[in-house]
């Protein structure tokens, strides 16, 4: 590769880590065209950009940019490496542990996601688990949700139990004996004469 090349290979990586959230770092090797074809598909159907890389122009790369300090990762880029960019933190992670259920590659060497660091293979079911953008952003309005939902339903049944108790003293109102009802106001009147006094 000459030096031009090689400049043009760094700008390349420059430009896919540029504003990228979500950079994991996989080791591919081992993967048989088809299967490297497929996994490269199902990233694809995924919106998660793959590309392989010399580990020497990768760290270049991220030695030249500014704002993220990628150097927790350098220490895992040996062998074969493939960058994969995504927007959802999880994306990546739950790619590589689903084409490992047949497969023994691919696998996980270093990650930055959420502005952390993860290097190792081991990281990869915490990656996995980590809920993405949209899954919070749901948990969040379903949280919203249900006392809304609650005070919803407890309104809308509000007028059937203000219904019922109408109904319910209705009936007492008249089983009353109307010779009853004027000795009510008598029995308020001797309360205010001691006010009076």
């Amino acid at each position: 590769m000459t030096k031009d090349q090689k400049v043009v290979a760094i700008q390349e990586i420059k430009d896919l880590l540029q504003d990228a959230k979500v950079v994991y770092v996989a080791d591919l090797e081992g993967l048989n065209a088809a299967k490297s074809s497929d996994f490269r598909r199902q990233a694809f159907k995924q919106n998660i950009k793959v590309k392989v890389v010399k580990n020497t122009l990768l760290q270049k790369a991220m030695e030249q940019m500014e704002g993220v300090d990628y150097s927790e990762m350098f220490q895992s880029f040996k062998g074969n490496s493939a960058i994969m960019i995504s927007e959802t933190a999880n994306a990546p992670a739950k790619l590589i542990q689903g084409f490992r259920k047949k497969e023994e590659k691919p696998a996980l060497k270093s990650a930055f996601v959420q502005e952390t660091f993860y290097v190792g293979d081991n990281n990869l079911d915490m990656l996995a688990n980590i809920k993405s953008r949209e899954e919070m952003i749901g948990e969040i309005i379903g949280l919203l949700q249900s006392p809304i939902q609650r005070v919803v339903s407890a309104l809308q049944n509000k007028p059937e139990t203000v219904e019922a108790k109408a109904e319910e003293a209705a009936p007492a109102v008249e089983e009353t004996p109307a010779a009853e009802a004027p000795e009510a106001p008598a029995a308020e009147s001797t309360d205010e004469t001691p006010a009076a006094e």
